[in-house]
């Protein structure tokens, strides 16, 4: 080979060498930045959601009528969300929605939610307004998302009875219409001063006949069936959470 040319495919080789190493380098400076950007925001999220957790225990602690209740829906509704549609599992702001489903309870007279009794019809008026209480307190943090579609319409009904809106059927947020079965299930199957707990067969009987006028049809018969395929016909109110 020429000397010229020789000299010349070795400085070519040795050009390739250099941009190679300056190529790995370029790529290991942004697999480090893109790391931690990851971490940044396993973190961010992470404080997202023990921020969620402080304010929706604050939220409970009002309410002496339901203790563990946010523990045991938060548990029921992932558990059912994971029938209906695996994939809403990865949206935070769902989770989010569940544990701050009543956080317009902070608007609501102590005396009325802690009141060890039935609720008159202007009582039942004023518990009625929490879910739009809680909008208005949530509406400013942008993070929360799809939350609020949960805490507005939870109280929803299929047949469109319910409220605050009156929303019906599909026009009801996903979230919101698994939430609701969770929530009036573990209302029935817990004890509260006004009212002894309901078996849990009997709830499981409720929440089914309830399917398509209260409930979504096809999220209640998820639940039963969920309820059924664990076998918890005879579990005791307390051991419920644990069994499920």
């Amino acid at each position: 080979m020429d000397p010229r040319a020789a000299d010349d495919v070795q400085r070519m080789q040795q050009q390739m060498l250099v941009f190679a190493r300056e190529l790995n380098e370029v790529i290991a400076r942004e697999r480090a930045r893109r790391q931690e950007a990851e971490d940044a925001l396993l973190m961010l999220r992470g404080s997202y959601m023990e921020m969620v957790k402080t304010l929706a225990f604050v939220v409970e602690a009002k309410d002496s009528t339901t203790r563990s209740h946010l523990d045991r829906t938060y548990h029921y509704a992932r558990l059912l969300t994971a029938r209906v549609g695996p994939e809403l599992l990865q949206s935070a702001s769902l989770h989010y929605g569940f544990l701050l489903h009543d956080v317009g309870k902070v608007g609501i007279p102590e005396a009325i939610l802690n009141k060890p009794g039935p609720l008159t019809d202007d009582e039942w008026e004023i518990m009625r307004t929490h879910p739009l209480i809680g909008v208005q307190v949530v509406s400013a943090v942008k993070f929360l998302g799809d939350a609020v579609n949960v805490i507005r319409s939870h109280h929803e009904r299929w047949d469109g009875k319910g409220y605050p809106e009156g929303l019906a059927g599909e026009q009801i947020h996903i979230g919101a219409r698994i939430f609701s079965v969770v929530d009036t299930f573990d209302a029935m199957t817990s004890e509260r001063p006004y009212k002894k707990a309901l078996p849990v067969a009997v709830a499981m009987e409720e929440i089914g006949r309830c399917a398509g006028t209260q409930f979504d049809p096809d999220v209640a018969r998820e639940f039963v069936q969920l309820l059924e395929e664990r076998d918890l016909h005879s579990t005791g109110p307390t051991d419920l959470a644990a069994a499920l």
